[in-house]
């Protein structure tokens, strides 16, 4: 009675190889749920007592990506321990191959993303720069996810080759049709990796300057002295000559004053030790040379030129400020005069 029982057929299986495909799935079940319950649980205990982070990620992720594979390794070996329809044993096997290309892309993708933020990235000390590299993660998933599905097809039997050909001129056609968002694309990897300038630099584009607020993977934002934000395409600025002032190591400053031409030949020759003197004695700053430049209009033309040991637009306003209070004290102390527009009248008499 047993035995018949164990060789009665249905959908063209015994009993017996039914309870042998239970027994696979229930041995595969009760040996993961152990695997997941004794042995990760072990490891993660040991895990949390290290200082590294990286047992606590592959832990994690074995936890929640590839014990789901496992069950799917399961499943298949009991089902295909079977005689099953080929049309069921062909959608059941496409099931069975879309869910571990699911899992397997999901363990890849974050193994990359873990990757950049956790190896990459912390060897990088500018947050700027961190901010922009994570942009990359979103793309580098899309290429992750194209790749896998491509491969999936093929090994479902599609021509690959065809696909690819569709591909290739559909991309084609997008490629014209969104040249201005690809060459920005490819711009905000130029601005990542060249690094011309960053969030918090000060530059000038053109006749715009301002400070960069925002680096994106379309446009780039720019916070203008007068309080608007600028919006440039990336390509735009990659095209442009940026002058980037925070990376300046110091400033160069020209300035020329003019004295009276009723200033004597002793005072003349006083006035370029006179502002060395000055100069020299403010932090900061670095003498280069003053000269009696030459004989203007209507004032004798002293230029001066120094340099500013800083990027600061306001430390520089302020030393040339003191400059210009030191410079009018000495004159006046000396007597020496100011040229300001004058003309002088000639009447003679006939």
């Amino acid at each position: 009675m047993f035995e018949d029982i164990m060789h009665r057929t249905f959908f063209g299986n015994a009993v017996s190889e039914y309870l042998v495909s239970l027994s696979i799935l229930a041995a595969g079940v009760l040996a993961v749920v152990l695997l997941k319950r004794i042995i990760i649980r072990r490891l993660k205990i040991w895990a949390d007592r290290t200082s590294t982070s990286l047992d606590d990620f592959f832990i994690h992720t074995l936890d929640s990506k590839l014990v789901p594979v496992f069950y799917c390794g399961v499943a298949y070996l009991s089902v295909h321990s079977l005689s099953l329809d080929p049309a069921v044993a062909k959608a059941f096997d496409i099931v069975i191959a879309v869910l571990l290309t699911f899992f397997s892309v999901r363990f890849l993708s974050a193994l990359i993303e873990y990757m950049i933020e956790n190896v990459w990235l912390k060897k990088e000390e500018d947050a700027t720069r961190k901010y922009s590299v994570k942009g990359l993660i979103p793309v580098i998933k899309v290429i992750v996810w194209g790749t896998a599905v491509t491969f999936l097809l093929d090994n479902l039997g599609f021509k690959i080759s065809t696909v690819i050909a569709g591909l290739g001129i559909g991309g084609v056609a997008v490629a014209l049709a969104a040249q201005t968002v690809l060459g920005d694309l490819f711009s905000y990897f130029a601005i990542l990796f060249d690094r011309p300038f960053k969030i918090g630099d000060f530059i000038i584009v053109d006749n715009y300057l301002g400070t960069i607020e925002h680096v994106g993977i379309k446009t780039t934002r720019i916070r203008s002295l007068s309080g608007e934000q600028v919006v440039f395409s990336n390509t735009d600025l990659t095209n442009s000559r940026v002058r980037n002032y925070k990376r300046m190591d110091k400033r160069r400053v020209v300035f020329s004053l003019g004295v009276t031409y009723q200033t004597s030949l002793e005072q003349l020759k006083e006035i370029p030790g006179v502002i060395e003197g000055i100069i020299r004695s403010i932090e900061l700053t670095a003498f280069d040379r003053a000269h009696f430049f030459s004989y203007g209009d209507f004032s004798l033309i002293f230029e001066v030129v120094y340099y500013v040991l800083s990027s600061d637009y306001n430390k520089y306003m302020d030393i040339q400020q003191e400059i210009n209070f030191r410079i009018k004290e000495e004159f006046e102390k000396r007597g020496i005069e100011f040229a300001y527009p004058t003309q002088t009248l000639f009447i003679t008499k006939e």
